[in-house]
């Protein structure tokens, strides 16, 4: 049997780089709610197709992470992450220059694909790379992915607002610096393996939660589960359809409705970077219920204010729904920690899967129940985040050590 390896010194140049590739990632894939008012003012899509395309994209890239954590805990594959990129690449490129409805749910397989490898690989990266640092890691790479996300809007806004769709063609020279950035990480990824066999030791990740039975385990993954399905259904409704909401209610233009979606996520940024290092100080639990409590009298109350304090209550919301973000990835992954990659892989994949569901159902009553409606039912959903107080409390990481 192999021996474990603890390793307790991070690697911050591989931390950085891997956040980097993740940024890139995820502003590719954010190409595809950057251009929803573009399909509906100018292919004349309805609500409940545009939902659609984003259905297929986040469940199949759902679908995918899931399998490919659990075959990457087994073998893992370095190079699948430029893989990955390049077959969004290619989405991009088809997307970019079709009209057609069915091509454009092509183009969108072709980035959930990518996504769906990326995601897994990139997650175990940054978990090799963290050394005791998981929560600042983990944090550094979710902020990398949030980031590119946040730049949906703006892409919106300052690309195709004024060059059209033709204009998701300048993201592929984003993707190509990406591809190579991604080829440097797998070599020095690969690296690692060899010398994991060399030595015949293994990273392994040593969990601050006390020893739990498989039934706890399996009670505490369905609390999670729960509210990464709250979160990402709520987000998902702010970052692709509340622009709607601000053009119909407050009469604003499409430009200045997507610099505050850009706000909700820029600091839903913030929050998700310093959430991570700060749960490596008071704990995981105590950060996922700071993201719970903080946010929920502003998420109730968002559908009935007025438009200032509509923009203060989504810097607010932005700020501390998201602290938990990359938290939830490490507590799983602490719960089950001799399966980081699958653990990666379910809770991205789970929050992939509950946001392309989301959007579908958001589309659906958008067009049947009316916008101001939707924005009141969504409104409620952060109230099953209270099941975290029930969560299995655990210690922080420097006392885990």
């Amino acid at each position: 049997m192999n021996k474990q390896l603890n390793v307790t010194n991070p690697i911050y140049p591989i931390m950085i780089a891997i956040g980097v590739a993740h940024l890139i990632n995820d502003t590719m894939q954010a190409v595809i709610p950057a251009m929803f008012p573009i399909f509906k003012s100018e292919l004349g899509l309805t609500f409940t197709q545009i939902g659609l395309i984003s259905f297929v994209l986040n469940i199949f890239a759902s679908a995918l992470q899931p399998a490919v954590g659990f075959i990457s805990d087994k073998k893992p594959m370095p190079y699948a992450l430029p893989i990955g990129m390049i077959s969004s690449f290619i989405g991009i490129a088809i997307i970019a220059f079709t009209t057609q409805y069915w091509i454009i749910i092509i183009a969108v397989l072709f980035i959930g694909f990518g996504s769906a490898i990326f995601h897994p690989e990139g997650s175990r990266v940054s978990f090799m790379a963290a050394g005791s640092k998981r929560g600042l890691a983990q944090s550094i790479y979710q902020v990398g992915g949030n980031s590119g996300q946040a730049l949906a809007p703006l892409i919106s806004a300052y690309i195709f607002d004024i060059l059209g769709q033709r204009g998701a063609a300048i993201i592929l020279v984003i993707a190509t610096f990406g591809i190579i950035l991604l080829s440097k990480i797998a070599t020095w990824y690969k690296k690692q393996l060899e010398q994991e066999r060399t030595i015949k030791k293994k990273r392994v990740l040593v969990s601050t939660l006390p020893p739990l039975t498989k039934k706890q385990v399996g009670i505490a993954l369905t609390l999670l589960f729960t509210i990464i399905f709250a979160r990402s259904f709520y987000t998902t409704n702010i970052t692709s359809f509340y622009v709607f909401y601000l053009m119909d209610h407050y009469d604003v233009s499409l430009r200045l409705g997507q610099i505050l979606i850009f706000t909700f996520m820029a600091f839903g940024v913030v929050g998700t970077f310093f959430g991570g290092s700060l749960s490596d100080r008071i704990g995981r639990k105590n950060v996922i219920i700071l993201s719970v409590v903080g946010p929920m009298p502003f998420c109730l109350a968002l559908p009935y204010v007025p438009l200032w304090a509509a923009m203060l209550f989504l810097v607010i919301i932005g700020t501390l729904i998201m602290i938990s973000f990359s938290v939830t990835v490490v507590y799983a992954q602490e719960l089950v920690p001799t399966k980081i990659g699958t653990m990666a892989g379910l809770t991205t994949g789970f929050a992939f899967g509950m946001g392309a569901i989301g959007a579908m159902v958001i589309g659906v009553l958008m067009d049947h129940k009316g916008i101001d409606f939707t924005m009141i039912v969504v409104s409620l959903l952060p109230l099953l985040l209270l099941v975290a107080f029930f969560l299995p409390k655990d210690k922080p990481a420097s006392a885990a050590v």
